[in-house]
């Protein structure tokens, strides 16, 4: 329970205040636990991070997964694929793991959260074959670099409405797809 309060916390920092507000003596203040407490848990900020990564990204990952699997047909799955991922901007989780890919980290974090956005992206490619993209896994890295644009539109409380944003983005990644 403690673990999970103190990653509950870490959430919370990294979506208020990113990767600077995650210190350890923020995390015990947040729980109410003692800083040396923290340690008991957590080696290091980067530990923090790593297990955000490991238990977070699964999460959002399975609400693109499901999103995809509740419509027909490959279209259908691109569209719900870029809508899941650009309706979770304003989660704190996602906020949490934007702050952290914002961050200098380690290697060991760098290669978990390299891992689930491979793990993402491969969740479209069957789609995209099946539209007869003779390079899907190409197809669909680019795709997500549509996503990602979007969120940073999003993100930056741009002047368009979220709803413009993601329908301009859906819009694009169809015409794209189609070739």
């Amino acid at each position: 329970m403690q673990r999970a309060a103190l990653l509950d916390a870490a959430r919370s920092l990294l979506s208020e205040g990113g990767t600077e507000a995650l210190t350890f003596p923020a995390l015990a203040e947040r729980t109410g636990l003692a800083r040396s407490s923290v340690y008991e848990y957590f080696r290091s900020r980067a530990a923090v991070v790593e297990e955000l990564c490991e238990v977070d990204f699964p999460v959002w990952a399975a609400e693109v997964e499901a999103a995809m699997a509740a419509v027909e047909g490959p279209e259908a799955k691109v569209e719900a694929y870029v809508r899941r991922q650009l309706s979770l901007v304003g989660d704190r989780r996602h906020r949490a793991v934007v702050a952290i890919s914002a961050s200098e980290l380690d290697s060991g974090a760098r290669e978990k959260i390299r891992a689930a956005h491979g793990g993402l992206i491969a969740m479209v490619v069957e789609a995209l074959g099946q539209m007869g993209h003779g390079q899907p896994r190409l197809a669909a890295m680019l795709l997500q670099g549509i996503v990602d644009a979007a969120v940073r539109r999003i993100e930056l409380g741009a002047a368009e409405d979220p709803a413009a944003i993601t329908d301009a983005a859906v819009t694009m990644a169809l015409r794209g797809v189609r070739g």
